[in-house]
Order: structure tokens, then C-alpha cells, then sequence
């Protein structure tokens, strides 16, 4: 093998040290396990295409991992010491216009159903067996992130996201964000602090208990197989939301209801599958698929507080379920 042979393997070693990390910052970012993964693979591309003579291979990297080397996004791969920092602003990049591409769709679009896309949609879910966990999938939900705040994640303007998944959840600074979103870093910290308030006000603090919640999420699989509409009521917080994502945004199937009586009324959405549930883990959390025949036809998510179902967000689109690459259960 020659040098740049050479040089070009060592790069794709160092690369996918810091796959995993990237893997996380898109999947916060984008919401979709496909997509995250796409924007990495583009994030090696452009490493690998602007390599020539660069030697970034043979560089040490700083010892700040949190970020990237100053001006890390303008930079090319050559110029900076920390090649993890540099890539999760490339990535960030990435996912910003990939963000911004989605949201012009939805605004160009004349079906109105487009329009109300981000109120029913779920985000893809990270979905393992309760009794064997899958390592790549666990460093992919470090530090936990749960699908309600996802759910959130998805209505922010792409530059805030950008801003707070960076910041707040992966400590690269304001300096560092602020040439990506095109913005002063003070600029910046605005729209990580925008952000940061819509989530604080929009996501609960979940039951961090996962045998607590487990208790609930079994409660209510029992709750739905005998129909018990009291039982059902007594779970829930009397402020629920339930999100409904069947794919089919003119149908009007997917919806959001909100209140204990009227979703405890949607427990005929489980009841046809109640004898076929399965508990899952959903994000790390308990939760819930349906396998009647053995197809995945619904997966549900719970949030749960102080012992009670606070959100509910339920994938029913089946060819989105066969996607996801479910688990094998039930045998």
C-alpha cells in the first residue's frame, strides 16, 4: 500500500472513533435514524475528498473534545487539531441543511397537510429488546434522550435546534456554532436560550425510574386488554396528550388528543392489538409494540410522571415500523 494509501486508512480508523459520537449529534438533529446515518456518511465524504495532502491523519488532536478548533466550520480538515470537534460542526452543518431543506418543502407546499406535519409527527425511536440490549444503539441514546423530547426537537426553527443540541447537550461553545448558523456567538446564545425555554416548557420531567414506569406501562397494557375505562383513567395525568402518527397525514388518522377521558376513549386504538403487546424498550424507556401475526402494526412511548402517563406518542404506520428494524419478540 503507498502513503496516501496509507494515510487514507489511518483517517478512516480515526473516523470511526468518533462515528458513534457523530451517529448522536445527527440523530438529535434530524430526529431520523436514516437520515443521521446519511449525514454522517456525507461527513466522511467531504473529509475524504479534501484529505489530499492535508495530513490530517498524522495530526494529534487537542485536548478539548468537547468542540471544535476555532472557526472549526469554516475550516478545512487540514487546518484544524481536533478533527472531533471539526466533524460534529460538519455534521451540524449538514443536518442544518437538511433542516432548513424540510421546512422549505413544508412552507412551499400547497397540501395543507404538510403544513400540520410537525403536530403529529414522532421521530424515529431507538427501540430494544427489555432483556438484551444492543450496544451501538445505547451509545447512540448516551445521556439519555427520550422520544417526548424529540417530539419537541422537531418544532424548532433549525437554527435554534442547531444551537441547543450543539450547546446544551454536546458542550461545543457559542464561538464555534455561531460561523454555522451565519450568526454573531451572542446571536447564538439567543437562539440556544429560545430553545431552551420551548423545551424546559414542553417536556416534562419523566419518571427517571425505569422499574417505576415499567409498573405503569405494564398497568396499562393490562388496563387495555380487559377494557377497564376506569383503570385507564386512573393512570393517566389529567392534562395527557396522545399523538398519533399513522403516516397518513390526509387521512386525518393521525392526530393529537389531549385529556384523560378523551384518550382513555382512544383505548380501542389498542384493544385490537392489547392481546398481541409487547413491552419494549422505546429510547431507553418502557413502551410498547403491537404484533398481531407477528407484524408490527403500533408502538407506543410513555411518559410518565409522579406515577402517572403524562404523553403518549404512537408510531402506527407500518411500513415506517418495518423500517425501524424492530426487534425480534414473541418468540
Amino acid at each position: 500500500m503507498d502513503e496516501n494509501g496509507s494515510a487514507q486508512v489511518a483517517l478512516a480508523a480515526r473516523f470511526e472513533e468518533h462515528r458513534p459520537r457523530l451517529n448522536a449529534v445527527a440523530y438529535r438533529m434530524l430526529g431520523s435514524l436514516s437520515e443521521s446515518e446519511d449525514a454522517v456518511q456525507e461527513a466522511w465524504f467531504r473529509l475524504s475528498r479534501t484529505v489530499a495532502g492535508s495530513g490530517v491523519g498524522a495530526e494529534s488532536e487537542s485536548e478539548s473534545g468537547a468542540g471544535a478548533a476555532s472557526g472549526g466550520a469554516e475550516q478545512g480538515p487540514g487546518q484544524v487539531q481536533n478533527l472531533g470537534g471539526w466533524l460534529t460542526t460538519v455534521v451540524g452543518r449538514i443536518c442544518l441543511d437538511l433542516l432548513r431543506s424540510r421546512q422549505s418543502r413544508r412552507e412551499d407546499s400547497l397540501d395543507a397537510s404538510l403544513q400540520t406535519f410537525g403536530e403529529t409527527h414522532i421521530p424515529d425511536p431507538v427501540v430494544t429488546r427489555v432483556d438484551a440490549a444492543d450496544p451501538e444503539q445505547e451509545v447512540l441514546l448516551a445521556d439519555s434522550v427520550g422520544l417526548a423530547l424529540l417530539v419537541v426537537l422537531e418544532t424548532l426553527a433549525p437554527a435554534e435546534r442547531l444551537a441547543f443540541v450543539l450547546h446544551d447537550m454536546f458542550a461545543v461553545p457559542f464561538d464555534e456554532i455561531a460561523p454555522v448558523v451565519e450568526r454573531s456567538p451572542a446571536a447564538t446564545r439567543q437562539l440556544a436560550s429560545r430553545a431552551r425555554r420551548r423545551v424546559q416548557g414542553s417536556t416534562p420531567a419523566a419518571e427517571t425510574d425505569v422499574a417505576k414506569q415499567r409498573e405503569v406501562v405494564e398497568a396499562w397494557m393490562a388496563a387495555t386488554r380487559t377494557g377497564d375505562f376506569d383503570a385507564l383513567l386512573e393512570l393517566l395525568d389529567p392534562d395527557v396528550v396522545l399523538r398519533a402518527d399513522t403516516g397518513e397525514l390526509s387521512s386525518g388518522l393521525s392526530k393529537v388528543v389531549r385529556g384523560a377521558a378523551v384518550v382513555a376513549g382512544q383505548a380501542k386504538m389498542f384493544a385490537r392489538v392489547a392481546a398481541d403487546q409487547y413491552l419494549v424498550l422505546v429510547n431507553g424507556l418502557p413502551g410498547l409494540v403491537g404484533l398481531p401475526g407477528g407484524e408490527a402494526v403500533s408502538l407506543g412511548s410513555f411518559t410518565v410522571v409522579d406515577g402517572k402517563i403524562v404523553e403518549i406518542n404512537i408510531i402506527a404506520d407500518r411500513e415506517r415500523l418495518k423500517r425501524l428494524n424492530l426487534p425480534v419478540l414473541g418468540g
